[in-house]
């Protein structure tokens, strides 16, 4: 492998020593002035706090709030019922699958059911069978009604 980069091909990287002059320092410093953002615009962006509060006690505000945060968080938590009484209200499901499976298990217990219903629709006796065993009479008809 060799070397190409030392070869005289790389540019001279030396810095500046030259003095700027106060004029071109100064209208330097009025162009970023002038594209410096809008104080609303660093708050939108979470760059400054939109606070009120002096800048010595943004700091403490700002732990305070997280403090208050935690604390509402805890007390919500603590009132949080049980996973059985969510069981017991039909609000979380019967269940030791994995979270992520418990859509595949609600669809094949829908299937289950459902082959199940189709199932029994299939055995169900004949009305003659019902008219024999004494359960319907001679002159009833069950799909008329």
């Amino acid at each position: 492998m060799s070397n190409d980069l030392n070869e005289g091909t790389t540019p001279d990287l030396k810095v500046d020593d030259n003095p700027i002059s106060p004029l071109e320092r100064r209208n330097s410093l009025e162009k970023h002035l002038q594209l410096r953002p809008e104080a609303q615009d660093l708050k939108n962006r979470n760059i400054l706090l939109d606070t009120n509060a002096a800048p010595a006690l943004q700091a403490k505000q700002l732990e305070l709030e997280r403090q208050q945060h935690t604390d509402s968080l805890r007390r919500q938590l603590e009132k949080r019922p049980e996973k059985e009484e969510l069981v017991e209200r039909n609000i979380l499901p019967e269940s030791n699958a994995a979270p992520a499976l418990l859509a595949s298990q609600r669809s094949l217990e829908k299937h289950m059911r459902a082959d199940s219903l189709e199932q029994k629709i299939q055995q169900r006796p004949k009305p003659e069978q019902l008219v024999k065993e004494g359960i319907l009479e001679a002159d009833e008809d069950p799909v008329k009604e």
